[in-house]
Formats: C-alpha cells, structure tokens, sequence
C-alpha cells in the first residue's frame, strides 16, 4: 500500500482516509484487498456520515467479509507495527497473541503448506470443539498524570509494566491536555473472559506502585473485535 494511514481514531486521521478514497471503492482500486483488511481492523467504528467516502468503504468491507467469512469479519485482526515516535498509530494495530486466522492468507493462492497448516489447525481445535471461544475487544485508555511535572516515560513505562494473561498493549502517544500537562493514550487488546478493564483501572493503574505517576484512568472507546 502506497499510502499510510494513522491515528484512524481520530477526526484528522479519517480526513485522510476520507480523502484518498475519494473517487475510488477499495484502497487499492475496485476489489477488495488486504490492504482494505488492514485499514478496515484499524478503524474502530463505522464512520460518521460526514465522512461519506470512508462510510461507502466501510459498509463494502463490511459485506464482502461477511460474504467470505460469515460470522468472522468483526474478528479480522492485523500485527502490530512500530508507531512513529511522539504519535500513535492505531494503523499498527494493537498488539494481540497470535491467531489461527493472523496465519491464512485471505487472497493468496492456497499452497500445499497453507492446506497442511489449515489441516493442523482444524486438528487442534477438535479436542475442545465443545468450549466455547472467548471474545476480544479493542480498547483506547487515556492515562492522566498528576500535573506537568510528571515523567512520562516514567508513566508509561509503569502502564506497560503490567502484565496480565489476556491483556496486550499497543500503540500509544501523548496528547496535550492543557496547562503544559500532556495525557497518555494508549491503545489495548483484552481476552473479555480474562480482564476487566474496570478491575485492570482500579486495582492496578490507579495503585501502588504506578499511581506514583497516575492520578486516573479513562475509557475513551471500547470496541468488540
């Protein structure tokens, strides 16, 4: 893909989007790409209507996942890249544990490899066919210090230090928030059968030892995926 789009959460990241769909249906041209699937688990919702072009886009991602693979398209999910420093870039997607489906190539020709794989997979999810998989959702936290004084490589680096099985954290970036004192935003995968972002907020953000740098915790956008 030519064209790299960030901070896809934003008003100022979709107006790039919006504008270099204009006049196109797909990222990279009329049919659907993984270019489109990348871009598509980076958006966290579907586009308000002033964003008419990355709405239209949206939808067609939408219905040609859900032709292809029903009941899944919610759950595609793209790796983690590196975010530029000093912004955060949803586009590289919030770091998840890997997945059967992160494996598949969706528009490949399928290799004697690829069916062996798939083979392998089907094998190993047979013995617990009967349990029912966990969902995940996509969550984008804003992390408040206690005024401009406070070292923000010292908070964030108190934020990441927690490690929990199901939670994996992603890209990030400080926001100005007024007065000299920035926030950090942070995005978050969770497993919802194993954290609770409310538990993860008031029994470890906001204690001993990190609320030495955190003052609060807020959920800005919680998204199943």
């Amino acid at each position: 893909m030519a064209v790299t789009f960030t901070d896809l959460y934003t008003e100022a990241g979709l107006k790039s989007l919006e504008a270099y769909l204009s006049g196109k249906t797909y990222i990279s041209g009329d049919q659907l790409t993984k270019d489109d699937i990348k871009v598509y688990a980076a958006v966290l919702e579907k586009p308000a209507s002033s964003f008419p072009n990355v709405s239209k886009w949206y939808d067609c991602v939408s219905s040609q996942l859900a032709k292809s693979f029903p009941g899944k398209a919610a759950g595609v999910r793209v790796s983690n890249q590196a975010a530029p420093a000093g912004a955060a870039a949803p586009a590289a997607a919030p770091k998840a544990a890997a997945e059967d489906d992160d494996d598949l190539d969706l528009f490949g020709d399928e290799t004697e490899e690829d069916k062996k794989a798939a083979e392998e997979i089907q094998a190993a999810k047979k013995p617990s066919a009967k349990k029912k998989e966990s969902g995940k959702s996509s969550v984008l936290l804003d992390v408040k210090p206690w005024d401009d004084e406070t070292d923000m490589k010292k908070l964030e680096e108190a934020v990441r230090s927690i490690e929990m099985e199901g939670l994996f954290w992603g890209a990030s970036k400080l926001v100005p928030v007024g007065y000299g004192i920035k926030k950090l935003q942070i995005m978050l995968t969770i497993v919802d059968d194993l954290v609770s972002v409310d538990t993860l907020i008031e029994e470890r953000l906001t204690v001993e030892p990190c609320d030495e740098w955190i003052q609060s915790c807020d959920i800005v956008a919680f998204n199943k995926i």
